[in-house]
């Protein structure tokens, strides 16, 4: 069958890190706070000139070299982000175009910190039906762009930077679990509008005529991502026809540290089996999972044969999954 194997991964962060110290003389917060609820360090926050397209270019430049093939193999552009450079057009189109591919099929997917998710099924679902065969599914932020930062609650957790992957459709063994069939073994997504208000941005174009500002409820929102993260990768796994214990990586979402621990325990999963950046690069939404994978493809840790699970929880709420042989 036909399934969309991962052929590269790439990543790319702005130049400016900013430390919990630096942010301690801005704000009313202190190192040890933030590092104790959160297990943030570090974040890196975009300067002039860094925004989500050159990020996405970058991070973009990076897989297809790992991929070991050109701008121009690409026939499909999924970006998943709630940070565009404009309200449109969509920023895909601009990375297209700085990529140097004059026609191939690009747009946005918005679905905040599940939006990598999002773009990985959308991208997937296309690669099989066999009209593209290459895609590029980029993650890409600059939230630090839409922070209060006089709210010390939320201005603290987040960061900004991209994350990509290069997919190709190939044909693979039908059987999930026969160690040949590489790719995207399976997929579920989910979304609940009822809790928006938990968090959101409180503007928009149709709305206020502003950007508007990140506001969250953090004690609900950790509430909710334990069980959902939890259910969704076990939801996946089942799809796959794959137990827990077949799983070599989870790659979640780099939202805070104890969200992280709380869902492996609550999966029986030993803690070194998850892959945790979020003390260097806070929460990064939709860059979030693939700038993590990257990592871990470029550490040694993430290699080819494996199961590899991806996960996310974000606002809407939205979350899923996806397991993948790499």
């Amino acid at each position: 069958m036909i399934r969309s194997v991962l052929i590269g991964t790439g990543s790319a962060l702005p130049a400016r890190r900013v430390s919990n110290a630096e942010l301690a003389a801005q704000v009313d917060t202190t190192d040890e706070w933030i590092v104790e609820r959160t297990g943030i360090r570090f974040r890196h926050i975009a300067g002039e000139g860094e925004t989500t397209a050159t990020l996405a270019r970058d991070a973009a430049l990076a897989a297809l070299s790992a991929a070991g093939v050109t701008a121009q193999d690409i026939d499909l552009i999924v970006l998943a982000t709630a940070t565009p450079d404009n309200t449109f057009p969509a920023t895909a189109t601009k990375v297209q175009a700085m990529l140097g591919i004059d026609d191939c099929v690009a747009f946005d997917v918005a679905a905040v910190c599940s939006g990598f998710l999002y773009a990985v099924q959308v991208a997937d679902s296309m690669l099989r039906s066999g009209v593209q065969r290459r895609a590029l599914v980029i993650g890409a932020e600059t939230f630090s762009r839409i922070l209060d930062w006089e709210d010390r609650t939320t201005c603290v957790l987040f960061g900004d930077g991209a994350g990509a992957i290069v997919l190709e459709a190939r044909d693979t063994p039908d059987d999930a679990t026969d160690a040949r069939a590489r790719g995207i073994l399976a997929t579920r997504l989910h979304a609940d509008g009822r809790h928006n208000e938990l968090l959101y941005v409180d503007g928009g174009p149709s709305t206020t005529g502003t950007v508007g500002k990140l506001r969250m409820k953090g004690r609900e929102v950790f509430r909710h991502a334990v069980v959902n993260l939890a259910a969704v990768m076990e939801e996946a796994l089942a799809a796959a026809g794959l137990p827990t214990d077949a799983v070599d990586w989870v790659v979640p979402h780099q939202a805070n540290a104890r969200i992280l621990d709380a869902t492996a325990r609550k999966l029986s999963l030993p803690a070194e089996k998850v892959v945790m950046t979020v003390d260097r690069h806070a929460n990064t939404s939709a860059a979030s999972v693939p700038l993590a994978l990257d990592q871990a493809v470029r550490d040694g840790r993430v290699v080819a044969g494996q199961i590899v699970v991806l996960e996310a929880m974000g606002g809407g709420f939205t979350w899923g999954a996806a397991v993948l042989r790499i």
